[in-house]
C-alpha cells in the first residue's frame, strides 16, 4: 500500500462493523506496538464542545512555546485534518509508516476503521517528541479506543443526548460512559455547568481530583471582557475567544482549569492565554464566511448543539431571509433539531450525504413537513451539499443569510473546494 488512501480503504474493508466499542482488541495491538507517550496527555470527552476545547488548549500551549500534538475526529474534508503536530496538519506521507506498524502488530486481530486509524495517529504522535498531547475521545469514553491512553488530565465538556444506541437512553447513562476517561488521583475537569450525577459519583468512587465548574473554577463577564478564577489563580480582563458563540466561555473555562491542573508540567503565562484565545481557529464551528449573502457553517448535529446554534444566530441580528442547507445522519434526534430551527429558517435546502448512515434528503424533508407550522416556508431536495448551497446562493439576496449545518459531512461537503471560492459573493459552477 503506497498511499494514505490505500491504507484507509484497507481499514474500511477490515472489520464488519463501523463502530464496535471495547478496548481488548485495540489494547492488545497497542501493547505489541509498545505504544507509549513521554509527555503529559490531556483527553477530552463530551457531547459538544470537544473540538473547541482541544483547539483552545492547543492554541494557548503553542503560544507558551510548547510543541503540541492534537488528535480529533471526524474530519471535515481530508483525513489528515485529524492530526496536527505543532499547529500544522500532518502530511499523509508521514502517517504511512505508522499504518504499517499497526498492520504488522495486529496479526489476527480485526480492528475497526476508527481503532486502526486511532492507533496509527497515536503512534505518530508518540514519535513526534511532543511537550503536550491533546486527544479528543471519539464516541463515549469508557470503551473508546482513545481510552487505552492514561491521561494526566481528563476534561469532560457538556453532556447531552447523542449516540443513545451505544451510550444509553439518558444523560446519566451517557455521563457514566464519558466518565470512563477519568483516572484515580488525577485531575478531572468537568466544564458542564450541570453535570450528570453519574460523572460526579464515578470521579469520587475512583478517587479522581474532581474540578467542577461553579465550585473549583468559575468565570464571569460583560460585553467587553471576561474573567476566570480557579484554584490559586485568576485571569482578569480577558478578551473573548476568537471562536464565536456564547457556549465558548464554558469551554474556555474548562480549558483554563485543565492548564492550571497541568501547571507543574506545562506552565503557561497569562500572555500565552490571552494570545491563544485571541488566535484560536476551528473550521465549521459557528464559522462566518465573509461575503454577501452572509454564510454560516456549523457542524451542530444534535438537539443541544442546534439549540446553541439557534441562540448564536439570534445574536447575529436581523436578516430578511435565512436559507438553511441541512443534511444529517438518520440516527440523530432530528425532529427537535428541525423544530428548534423552524422559527429561524425561511427556506430549506435538504441534501443527501455520501454515507449509508445519512438520512436521505427526501426523508429529512418529510420529517420537516410533518412538524412545520409556518405556511410561508419553501423547501427543496438536493443530491450534494454543494448543489444545495448553489441553489441557496442563487435564491438569496445580498442582505440574506445562508446557514449550512447538521453534520460534519454537510459542512465538509461545501468546504471541499476550499474557502476562497466560498468567500466569493457567489459560487460558480
Amino acid at each position: 500500500m503506497d498511499t494514505l488512501q490505500d491504507w484507509l480503504a484497507h481499514c474500511e474493508r477490515l472489520h464488519p462493523k463501523t463502530i464496535e466499542l471495547g478496548l481488548d482488541r485495540v489494547r492488545a495491538v497497542a501493547a505489541r506496538m509498545e505504544l507509549r507517550f513521554e509527555c503529559p496527555i490531556v483527553t477530552v470527552a463530551g457531547t459538544n464542545g470537544k473540538g473547541s476545547t482541544c483547539a483552545m488548549l492547543e492554541a494557548i500551549a503553542l503560544q507558551a512555546g510548547w510543541r503540541t500534538g492534537v488528535y480529533t475526529s471526524p474530519h471535515l474534508v481530508h483525513f489528515e485534518e485529524r492530526c496536527r503536530i505543532h499547529g500544522e496538519i500532518v502530511a499523509g506521507a508521514e502517517l504511512l509508516p505508522h499504518f504499517a506498524k499497526v498492520e504488522a502488530a495486529r496479526q489476527d486481530v480485526s480492528l475497526s476503521y476508527f481503532e486502526f486509524t486511532t492507533l496509527a495517529i497515536l503512534s505518530l504522535m508518540a514519535a513526534s517528541k511532543l511537550d503536550l498531547a491533546i486527544l479528543e475521545v471519539g464516541l463515549g469514553g469508557r470503551l473508546d479506543a482513545v481510552n487505552i491512553v492514561d491521561a494526566d488530565v481528563a476534561v469532560i465538556t457538556s453532556i447531552d443526548l447523542d449516540h443513545m444506541d451505544y451510550l444509553g437512553p439518558d444523560r446519566e447513562s451517557i455521563g457514566r460512559e464519558k466518565a470512563g476517561i477519568l483516572r484515580a488521583g488525577r485531575p478531572a475537569i468537568v466544564s458542564d455547568p450541570v453535570p450528570p450525577q453519574s460523572v460526579v459519583e464515578h470521579a469520587q468512587a475512583i478517587g479522581a481530583d474532581l474540578w467542577l465548574l461553579g465550585r473549583d473554577f468559575n468565570f464571569s463577564g460583560d460585553k467587553q471582557q471576561w474573567a476566570w478564577a480557579g484554584r490559586g489563580r485568576r485571569y482578569a480582563g480577558l478578551a473573548y475567544p476568537a471562536l464565536r458563540g456564547a457556549n465558548q466561555l464554558v469551554n474556555a473555562a474548562g480549558v483554563l482549569a485543565a492548564l492550571e491542573a497541568l501547571r507543574g508540567k506545562v506552565p503557561v503565562t497569562a500572555q500565552a492565554v490571552r494570545n491563544g484565545l485571541a488566535m484560536v481557529e476551528l473550521p465549521g464551528r459557528f464559522q462566518i464566511v465573509p461575503g454577501q449573502p452572509a454564510l454560516v457553517l456549523d457542524v451542530a448535529h444534535n438537539p443541544h448543539s442546534v439549540a446553541a446554534l439557534a441562540a448564536n444566530l439570534d445574536a447575529m441580528g436581523f436578516y430578511p431571509t435565512t436559507h438553511a442547507v441541512f443534511g444529517a445522519m438518520a440516527d440523530k434526534d432530528l425532529a427537535p433539531m428541525l423544530a428548534r430551527m423552524g422559527p429561524l429558517v425561511d427556506r430549506w435546502y435538504f441534501t443527501d450525504l455520501p454515507t449509508p448512515r445519512a438520512g436521505s434528503a427526501a426523508h429529512l424533508q418529510a420529517l420537516w413537513q410533518a412538524g412545520e407550522t409556518r405556511k410561508d416556508v419553501a423547501a427543496s431536495t438536493h443530491a450534494r451539499p454543494m448543489d444545495a448551497l448553489r441553489a441557496a446562493v442563487a435564491a438569496a439576496d445580498p442582505a440574506d443569510r445562508i446557514l449550512v449545518f447538521g453534520s460534519f459531512y454537510t459542512v465538509g461537503g461545501v468546504l471541499e473546494d476550499g474557502l476562497p471560492r466560498l468567500q466569493a459573493k457567489h459560487l460558480g459552477p
